[in-house]
């Protein structure tokens, strides 16, 4: 439906009414549609079997014809997640730096770091922790979103460290997109880093503007994946519940 979508989820999303409103044979008539859609179009969560690194899962799970076949995945799918509530934290970057972090820049560790102790926020183990960029403004502008900021690979190696159970961003892969990383050898070296090295799970195309814009630093995360069996990821609505 014209939204940015990252050219390996192609086609994104497409809604298409195929019963509609029309005089019939009774006074009540009815509509539905068919949704057709990439499992990671929109704001979505990675399933730990979205990615592999040479040829195993997290947990050293070996891609098989028994893991992996035409329905999906027997290990790691989006089915086998919980809904998740946890704590949740915001560490603002746009905010720290007073603008968007700039088209084809990543973000570094020390950066991260300094952002988070600056705003007074302890990233704990099992949390869910956001990174806002200030990326999503650039939404309508599909070109740009696409190319975006990312978090560089020792961001992923700092939230790895601190044994969150998620991360996520306002951003299309997470990692920089077209980049590919010396030391881990491959491309989106984030996704090998959390979801495969450490199991943890990855949100993108996040919106966190109105976090930013009223101070929140920490809150109630609440995300119901779908059930897609042996999906590699879901759709998700995400909120933040604040007190007060």
């Amino acid at each position: 439906m014209g939204d940015p979508i990252f050219p390996a989820h192609w086609p994104g999303y497409v809604y298409g009414l195929h019963r509609r409103h029309e005089p019939g044979l009774e006074r009540r008539t009815s509509a539905s549609a068919l949704v057709t859609m990439a499992e990671h179009s929109g704001t979505h969560i990675d399933a730990l079997c979205h990615q592999a690194e040479d040829l195993q899962l997290h947990g050293g799970i070996a891609v098989t014809a028994q893991v992996q076949g035409p329905q999906g995945f027997t290990e790691l799918g989006i089915d086998t997640v919980a809904p998740i509530l946890r704590r949740g934290v915001l560490i603002d970057v746009a905010s720290r730096r007073g603008a968007p972090v700039p088209v084809g820049e990543q973000v570094e560790a020390d950066e991260l770091e300094r952002a988070a102790r600056e705003q007074g926020i302890e990233v704990r183990e099992g949390d869910v922790a956001l990174v806002r960029t200030s990326n999503a403004t650039r939404w309508g502008d599909g070109g740009s979103y696409l190319q975006g900021s990312g978090m560089a690979r020792s961001c992923s190696e700092w939230m790895a460290a601190r044994g969150v159970f998620a991360v996520g961003a306002d951003l299309v892969a997470w990692d920089l997109p077209g980049f590919s990383d010396p030391v881990v050898g491959t491309s989106l070296p984030g996704h090998l880093i959390l979801l495969v090295r450490n199991g943890i799970h990855i949100l993108e195309n996040l919106y966190l503007e109105e976090l930013g814009r009223d101070g929140v630093r920490e809150f109630l995360f609440v995300c119901l994946p779908l059930k897609f069996a042996g999906g590699t990821g879901s759709p998700v609505r995400p909120i933040a519940v604040v007190p007060g």
